[in-house]
């Protein structure tokens, strides 16, 4: 288990000082005698349009509208935002220069600036989604493009078929679609011509019940009292304490499978509405296989700290090179190479000027640092933790709920100057592996399935987010809970859930140095040591805490239990964790990969690989940068956090981010199955506590919170009917060896 020192982000402040001149009176003059009023300083911003498309950007205050005007004088310190419109079959790019990205750009104006807008040609078809209402919320599409909030316009290719889903934040509610689609239910579009759809978010009235339709056939959820009739309208929002009955009915041809969410099994859903709830009803086609009847094994395992990006940003450039199909994909914008989707992203980096030993500083003066490919397979850690991945969600305003993901590099910056490590400017942060480093993970991601929306629960460090993992919650931690000498938690986690429903189930922890295997000693290596059922597991269930060894014997005998949890192998250096030292022996990546490689090889090839799931990830972004943004979600129990310290980030001023209601950032995923489609991305947003939800969803067992209640239940992944693996490919063996070094980049 790895220890990630907290240390608070330094704030710098910096103040342009006007002198004005008064009369002795200490009084300002009349008009026309004594001295004039004091000057405020105007500073230039210019806006360049370049790429081979055609757009627009205007600015909030006024001034720029290019096309037309180009530059305009702005007062010292004015925070102008600028809003990039692409016309005809064009599709914006991204931003540099001052900004970076595809989200939204803000400029301080303290200094002359400018930025530059990329708009790129498209031969499809532009799709606008326009949010209305009094409330607030997101729509992001499948395939890939829209994630509005940031991107609320998009070219698909002609004939494309778009599907947009629609998420509210907290303290408001989806009331619907408008022009292109109608309804409250999902939003199909066919982009044979330019597309416009309003997704309205009204403010919560009452309490909201969400209705999930899943599974391979169809039918319909109705609610008594009235309000809910999905297919059509799958929300709605009813009275505080309210009781709700819902009803499914199955079209022909198929049947209901059951309930899932806040509600189980296949009889009544009846729910009281005392919080905001969500339930899925399943419906398959008659006599097919499902879920429930093909899938006896979930494994799961997630390794430590890397981003979406760091890790599987190069992915379209490795279906690029080995004859894969290229398909919809939100990595790196660099990639492919032959046909980038717009620039290499960028963050500012530490001003050259204010070296060590002082503290990593943005200003005007700061060089820009450009998305790049990483040569040494180690490499220093940056922070995950709370104050550092604010700062990353948004530099300048990190408890905003605009996310700028500029932070990276200052934060990364940061850390080194206070640990002692040689990265003291942070480039770290922007370094990212490809297919000739990370050869395993490469092919099986592309063999089997991975999504570019799965996220971390939190925007903090391992800790909080591993209780996500157990039991949809950290019950108000932001840190791991020696840090303020806190009691273990007492929330359920799911194997304390699987125990209660008869359900099998064992935890595979690799021996520490010590080479130990006793449950007592293998304990000490596991999460579950921050909550009270822990000690039970360890005292009254020692045969369900179980060293590595036994996963492999389990695996080759066909002896898997129902629910399988594999924790990272930390205390011998195989978690793929940065280094947390300078030392000269740092831990590297591959060896880490290869470990995984060796438990995944050992259930392809076993008589227990017909009927398991693997699901692999890793427990947050660690630092590095990725250019999505964190997404709302729902608070698992409306518990704020509790351990914040004297300073930390959302102390003294609040925002939308201070509470646990976004995720943090995307890390990688690969979903490992018979079952699991070939080649398979999706794009719909999740945390990992859909993990849960899965498991939920196969085993009938209630949601924990409302955290992993809202989350999808990941059957997108798979095809019961036409399982595609029943004969695993045979993947290469993950690569050993390369530089490996710490004290330079990249």
């Amino acid at each position: 288990m790895k220890s990630e020192i907290r240390v608070p982000l330094g704030v710098t402040c910096f103040l342009s000082l006007a002198l004005a001149w008064t009369g002795c009176g200490g009084g300002m003059s009349s008009p026309g005698g004594g001295n004039p009023p004091p000057q405020t300083q105007n500073f230039q911003l210019t806006v360049t349009l370049s790429g081979g498309g055609a757009g627009s950007v205007s600015s909030s205050p006024s001034g720029i509208n290019c096309g037309q005007s180009c530059s305009a004088s702005f007062g010292d310190g004015t925070v102008v935002q600028l809003s990039a419109t692409p016309t005809g079959n064009s599709t914006f790019a991204g931003w540099s220069g001052a900004c970076s990205g595809t989200g939204a750009c803000q400029v301080t104006v303290n200094a002359a600036k400018s930025v530059t807008a990329t708009f790129s040609p498209s031969s499809g078809f532009a799709l606008t989604v326009t949010p209305s209402g009094t409330g607030t919320g997101t729509v992001s599409s499948n395939p890939a493009g829209i994630n509005c909030g940031q991107t609320c316009s998009f070219n698909f290719d002609s004939g494309t078929v778009v599907q947009l889903t629609a998420i509210a934040s907290p303290g408001s509610v989806f009331a619907g679609w408008g022009g292109a689609c109608s309804g409250t239910g999902s939003c199909q579009v066919t982009m044979n011509v330019a597309q416009s759809v309003t997704a309205t978010f009204n403010v919560v009235a009452g309490v909201q019940l969400s209705v999930l339709l899943a599974g391979t056939g169809t039918g319909t959820v109705t609610s008594s009292p009235a309000g809910i009739n999905c297919g059509t309208t799958c929300t709605f929002l009813f009275n505080q304490g309210q009781m709700v009955q819902l009803t499914p009915t199955a079209s022909q041809g198929s049947t209901f499978a059951g309930w899932a969410g806040d509600c189980t099994g296949t009889g009544a859903c009846s729910v009281t509405l005392d919080v905001a709830r969500s339930v899925t009803a399943t419906f398959n086609l008659e006599n097919q296989p499902t879920l429930q009847t093909s899938i006896n094994h979930i494994v799961f395992m997630l390794q430590e700290n890397r981003s979406f990006d760091h890790y599987f940003g190069a992915l379209r450039q490795y279906w690029e090179d080995n004859g894969y199909p290229d398909q919809a994909f939100d990595g790196l914008a660099q990639f492919p190479l032959s046909n980038p989707a717009g620039p290499a992203p960028t963050n500012p980096g530490c001003d050259p000027t204010l070296p060590p030993p002082n503290q990593c500083v943005v200003t005007d003066n700061s060089p820009t640092v450009t998305s790049y490919p990483l040569q040494t397979i180690c490499i220093e850690n940056p922070s995950p933790s709370w104050n550092e991945s604010h700062t990353q969600f948004n530099l300048v305003d990190p408890v905003s709920g605009t996310a700028t993901l500029d932070g990276f590099v200052k934060s990364a910056g940061h850390d080194a100057r206070d640990a002692g490590f040689f990265d003291t400017d942070g480039i770290r942060a922007m370094g990212y592996y490809d297919g000739n480093i990370l050869n395993y993970y490469y092919y099986m991601a592309t063999q089997f399935g991975t999504s570019d929306r799965w996220f971390q629960p939190i925007m903090s460090r391992t800790a909080p987010n591993r209780m996500y993992l157990l039991a949809g919650t950290s019950h108000g931690h932001a840190y791991p809970l020696e840090t303020t000498n806190s009691p273990k938690l007492s929330d359920k986690i799911i194997f304390q859930a699987l125990q209660d429903a008869g359900i099998t189930w064992k935890i595979y922890v690799h021996p520490g140095p010590d080479g130990l295997t006793d449950a007592a000693s293998l304990y000490k290596q596991s999460y579950i040591q921050n909550f009270t059922y822990g000690p039970i597991i360890r005292d009254q269930f020692p045969q369900n805490l179980q060293p590595i060894s036994t996963y492999l014997t389990d695996v080759a005998n066909g002896t898997l239990p129902q629910v399988a949890l594999i924790e990272p192998a930390s205390s011998v250096a195989l978690d793929e964790h940065p280094s947390d030292s300078d030392t000269n022996v740092p831990q590297n990546i591959k060896a880490g990969a290869n470990y995984v490689s060796s438990l995944i090889n050992a259930l392809m090839v076993s008589p227990s690989w017909k009927d398991s799931i693997f699901i692999f990830s890793f427990d947050e972004h660690g630092g590095f940068y990725d250019h999505v943004a964190p997404q709302p979600s729902v608070s698992p129990d409306n518990i704020a956090p509790t351990d914040l310290q004297p300073g930390d980030t959302c102390t003294t001023k609040t925002g939308p981010t201070c509470d646990f209601t976004y995720t943090g950032f995307r890390v990688p995923l690969i979903v490992v199955s018979p079952f699991a489609k070939k080649n398979y991305v999706s794009h719909t947003v999740a945390d990992y506590t859909a993990i849960l939800k899965l498991i939920e969803t196969r085993y009938g067992i209630s949601s924990l919170t409302a955290r992993d209640a809202a989350q999808m239940d990941m059957t997108e992944f798979f095809d019961f009917v036409n399982p595609p693996w029943t004969t695993p490919p045979t993947p290469p063996a993950q690569s050993l060896g390369g530089a490996c070094y710490l004290d330079h980049l990249p």
